[in-house]
């Protein structure tokens, strides 16, 4: 196991100003008994293999998230983690991820940072991102932590507006953005082939430069 990649990959949440919205939320949303299949599951480890060990935290309350309380049990995990490990970021993940790795540095070598159709305010559509997961003014410490970090959104995305991609843009002067036509609204998607491709090239690399 220790020769294996570990990713940790924090998953999506939602906020809510006070307990009454969070609760005609849960009154509200559509429920369904059909399996929902998407990228982060089974396709997320069968097409990555063996060379990766994926770690997959469950963030505390995820449908009423609070960010301290996030930051919390992420932290738990650290006596784990081994160097050259990779973060990805999902939605309120990824601002999860962008927000501590500006306010903290983190105890391990990071080889890469993957944030997905990361909301970067409180301008989204249909949703309120509060809970403390605002982020400060300077986002520096992010590349002080990592030199290698991708952002992904989606020109459809149905949650965060693509002028979030530029926000971080103008915050992270080193950081590849990359703006996919149609991931299906908010990354609703089965697969997703491209940051498949992008994890084992991390992998070629990390042993290319182990030689």
């Amino acid at each position: 196991m220790k020769n294996k990649i570990q990713i940790i990959l924090i998953h999506g949440g939602t906020t809510f100003k006070n307990y009454k919205d969070y609760e005609n939320f849960l009154k509200t949303r559509k429920i369904t008994i059909k399996k929902r299949i998407d990228w982060k599951d089974d396709y997320f480890n069968n097409s990555l293999g063996r060379n990766f060990e994926i770690i997959k935290p469950k963030m505390p309350l995820k449908d009423n998230a609070k960010y301290n309380e996030w930051k919390i049990h992420f932290e738990r995990y650290f006596p784990f983690i081994r160097d050259n490990v990779i973060l990805i970021g999902t939605s309120l993940g990824g601002i999860f991820l962008a927000k501590y790795l500006s306010e903290n540095n983190f105890p391990k070598k990071i080889l890469s940072i993957y944030l997905i159709c990361p909301p970067f305010d409180n301008t989204l559509i249909n949703e309120n991102l509060v809970g403390g997961f605002k982020l400060k003014s300077s986002l520096s410490n992010i590349e002080k932590n990592c030199k290698n970090i991708i952002l992904l959104f989606s020109k459809n995305d149905n949650v965060v507006p693509i002028s979030h991609a530029d926000k971080y843009k103008k915050l992270l002067k080193n950081t590849k953005i990359i703006i996919y036509k149609n991931k299906n609204g908010h990354f609703k998607i089965q697969k997703f082939p491209e940051l498949i491709k992008m994890l084992k090239a991390d992998l070629q690399h990390k042993i290319k430069n182990n030689k």
